[in-house]
């Protein structure tokens, strides 16, 4: 396993960063137990959740993956010190977190406790702030005329994260965390945060996750060459555009158990005739280099310049294990230059 440092802060990531968020709806502890087994086995050392999860997002599921991560903690908490764990704060939006409204000052104290007490920790090496309380280009928000821009106060906005920034600075100080992180923010979101954090001597975010794929490439290149220049660790989630990469969807295939079968994830805005049409090509290209699909998804976005580690995701262990050896590919010069030649036909399927 390779290690990158996560931005400016002084701590090595492994390139994998298991995600979590299916644990307490399509996984049950004892599948916890055994990713994390073999994850640690295999050199992982980067553990991300949410206080939303799992997902599809229920209040009855709410919570539910950091419990299972505490009591796999509980029962081995002589591997704390190795771990980096990192989980996020829920925005506005959900009815039974906080009502549904948006992130402040006050609820992300709370937030941040509710968190270390279902994780049975006493510290969270990274938090992140999940989504915006503005609207962001994400979730499928990106087409060009999607949502507007000029009705944001931008004044309103930006003093709602000054004040998030003084909270995590509280919590900093207080050894409840240790370094701070966005998700699902743009580039105009990362400028203020940066900015705000010189000016008011507050935390300095390390990093950002935001959807990256062979589907969905939207981040590059400006996001990530900003990411670049500020040392900012660009954390891609779903490398697999929700497993589609795979081509286990194609021709409507809903396998049993998957996450297109259940409730919210079936006819997502990833599942488009466009996105149909882009992963048979990969699928056809993947085999014509002999490869697996889902590996060279995830062995392409991890030589992408700018990412520090990809957070991956599995329901099964045969699932993690081809994921994690995915790590050991090395795509050759011709086989990027196919790549190349695939995204120019398949720019933004969705």
């Amino acid at each position: 396993m390779q290690y990158s440092v996560l931005g400016s802060s002084n701590i090595d990531v492994s390139r994998v960063c298991l995600g979590t968020m299916t644990w307490g709806t399509q996984n049950t502890q004892q599948d916890a137990d055994e990713q994390l087994a073999y994850a640690l086995e295999h050199g992982v050392n980067f553990i991300d959740t949410a206080e939303m999860y799992s997902v599809p997002p229920t209040a009855e599921s709410y919570g539910a993956t950091e419990r299972i991560i505490g009591d796999w903690l509980r029962r081995n908490n002589d591997k704390r010190s190795k771990l980096i764990i990192a989980s996020k704060m829920a925005g506005s939006g959900l009815s039974y977190i906080r009502d549904g409204g948006i992130m402040t000052a006050q609820t992300l104290l709370q937030a941040v406790d509710d968190s270390l007490s279902r994780l049975q920790t006493d510290y969270l090496d990274l938090y992140q702030l999940h989504w915006p309380n503005r609207v962001s280009p994400h979730f499928g928000r990106h087409s060009v005329g999607r949502i507007g821009f000029s009705d944001v106060d931008t004044g309103e906005q930006t003093e709602q994260m000054l004040g998030l920034l003084q909270a995590l600075d509280s919590c900093v100080k207080a050894g409840k965390i240790r370094f701070c992180g966005l998700s699902n923010e743009s580039p105009w979101g990362i400028s203020q945060y940066l900015q705000l954090s010189l000016e008011h001597n507050l935390p300095r975010m390390v990093s950002i996750q935001n959807e990256f794929s062979l589907l969905h490439t939207k981040d590059w290149p400006y996001l990530i060459e900003q990411c670049i220049h500020e040392n900012i660790a660009y954390l891609p989630w779903s490398p697999l555009a929700g497993g589609a990469l795979t081509g286990k969807y194609l021709h409507g295939a809903r396998p049993q158990g998957s996450r297109w079968s259940m409730l919210q994830r079936n006819g997502l805005f990833r599942d488009t005739p466009q996105s149909a049409t882009a992963i048979a090509d990969f699928v056809e290209l993947a085999a014509s280099h002999k490869l697996d699909p889902a590996q060279l998804a995830l062995a392409w976005v991890n030589q992408v310049e700018g990412v520090t580690s990809t957070i991956i995701g599995a329901t099964t262990m045969m699932q993690l294990q081809q994921n994690i050896a995915a790590w050991n590919i090395s795509i050759s010069q011709t086989l990027l230059d196919d790549i190349s030649q695939y995204l120019k036909l398949h720019p933004q399927p969705f």
